[in-house]
């Protein structure tokens, strides 16, 4: 009998064993096809944007764009956490990431907390700004895109106490120019003046952060001294004068006029201090008057005191798209500032159009008699004059398109009668004027719209309910919702009784 039963027992023994390893089998086969599935999942899978905004779903553009990349292009963002659009910016450049297909990497670096590799990095890229931003790296070329770039903030409620809001976010829009720039390796070439005791680009240079801060968007300066050509060089399609202390000679005036018939593009920033009445007679040919005078305003010290003083607290309006994100902004022009007339009747037949940039903060006034030290005459003409509208800067088009939609070949010309606000030590205390002379020379390169991808205008999610549908909504809330676990309560009651 003993044996008998052991003889049964091994049987079943030997069965369980095999359903073990059937069972083990079975595991690991599952495990294994479980991580070949997420395997494959993780290399080849398939992002959706069912969002309503459809807020980070690339255009077909940018996807053809990132499908010809050859190689790998970095991406570095220095944004702080209080950023409006720092959540934004991420999950576009996720949707980046996927779209070029390894092509693309990303370092986020918190500018505030992670300094040294902060620093590290502001050094490799010659980075100016304080503003956050973020900086993309193909094959050694380098290109800087600012928070501002990508976003239209209105900020008119700070003053209630609420937080700067996000109308429309042009990421996309700045983020695939800025990477197109780079592929393409060409450098915007900027024609810089010398010869009339302009500031050097070189050696002791008074505008070594403008440069920097220019030539990080893709832009090489070069030198043009216009006694040594017989004509404005073809490569060059953008030229800057930053005042000039003594004038341009006759041949060199023809040279500018020349260059302004043939669609050129010019950045003038005037000296009121120098004497440059060529140069002056060539703007007043265009409806621009600059005028021989200096922008003061009395400011009150004490209660009895006043203290007169030059330098121009201005703010920019936002109808140009050089000012465009920068209407109503503030910014302080030292030194020496004079009014210019805009007169577009005048020049309106030439089809040419005027357009001011820049005004002086009401309580200004233009003095003629600049150099008097009389303060009761000053006082006199400060109460005369005090009201006046006075532009400091303006943008000038000869045969362009007044609609920004559409783009027709143009001449364009910025002047600013002060030319002191961009150097070095103007710029430490003042971003705007880095933002606002970046605005111009893009729009003198006809890059202000830049690659046409519509911004994406946040859409907030409201209810239009009529007379019945309010009276729908009144029913199934003061007697449907509550009626239906009645109901269910009193089923459930009367299948208990029974």
């Amino acid at each position: 009998m003993a044996e008998e039963t052991t003889r049964r027992a091994r049987p079943k023994k030997i069965r369980r064993v095999q359903i073990s390893f059937n069972v083990l089998a079975q595991i690991i086969l599952v495990l294994f096809l479980a991580a070949m599935v997420n395997s494959i999942a993780f290399r080849h899978y398939k992002r959706w944007d069912f969002s309503r905004e459809q807020k980070y779903a690339l255009s077909d553009k940018t996807k053809r764009f990132l499908r010809t990349i050859k190689g790998k292009m970095h991406i570095t963002i220095f944004f702080s956490p209080n950023t409006p659009i720092s959540a934004d910016v991420q999950n576009l450049l996720t949707e980046y990431q996927y779209a070029g297909k390894g092509k693309i990497d990303i370092e986020h670096i918190d500018p505030e907390r992670n300094l040294s590799r902060a620093k590290e990095m502001f050094d490799k890229y010659k980075i100016v700004s304080d503003e956050s931003l973020l900086v993309i790296d193909y094959e050694g070329r380098n290109k800087a895109v600012k928070a501002s770039e990508m976003a239209e903030v209105d900020q008119s409620g700070m003053a209630i106490g609420e937080g700067p809001r996000v109308v429309a976010f042009k990421g996309e829009q700045a983020i695939t120019s800025a990477m197109m720039d780079l592929v393409e390796g060409k450098k915007n070439i900027l024609g810089y003046v010398l010869g009339h005791k302009e500031p050097p680009l070189s050696g002791n240079s008074t505008v070594s952060v403008l440069k920097t801060f220019i030539e990080n968007e893709n832009i090489k300066f070069q030198e043009l001294n216009l006694f040594d050509v017989g004509a404005i060089p073809a490569e060059l399609k953008t030229v800057m004068i930053i005042g000039p202390q003594y004038d341009f000679s006759d041949r060199e005036m023809q040279l500018l006029r020349d260059f302004w018939n043939k669609q050129g593009r010019i950045l003038a920033l005037l000296d009121p201090a120098a004497k440059t009445p060529k140069l002056d007679a060539f703007l007043n040919e265009l409806g621009v008057k600059v005028n021989d005078d200096r922008l003061m305003v009395f400011l009150r010290t004490g209660i009895q005191e006043l203290a007169l003083t030059r330098d121009v607290q201005a703010h920019f309006l936002g109808d140009s798209p050089i000012t465009k994100r920068l209407a109503d902004v503030r910014a302080l022009f030292f030194g020496g500032t004079s009014s210019i007339t805009l007169e577009p009747d005048r020049v309106r037949a030439a089809n040419i159009r005027l357009e001011p940039l820049i005004q002086a903060e009401k309580g200004y006034f233009a003095e003629t008699d600049y150099n008097s030290d009389d303060q009761a005459k000053l006082q006199a003409d400060a109460n005369r004059n005090s009201n006046a509208v006075l532009t400091i800067g303006a943008a000038i088009e000869k045969g362009g398109s007044a609609d920004e939609r559409v783009q027709v070949n143009s001449s364009r010309l910025v002047v600013v009668s002060n030319a002191t606000f961009i150097q070095d030590k103007a710029l430490t205390q003042d971003q705007q004027s880095l933002d606002f002379i970046s605005g111009s020379v893009n729009w003198l390169l006809s890059r202000e719209q830049l690659i046409g991808i519509a911004p994406k205008i946040p859409k907030p999610l409201t209810f239009s309910l009529d007379e019945n549908g309010l009276r729908s909504l009144r029913w199934m809330i003061l007697v449907l919702m509550p009626l239906i676990p009645a109901i269910i309560g009193s089923v459930v009651w009367w299948q208990r009784r029974v």
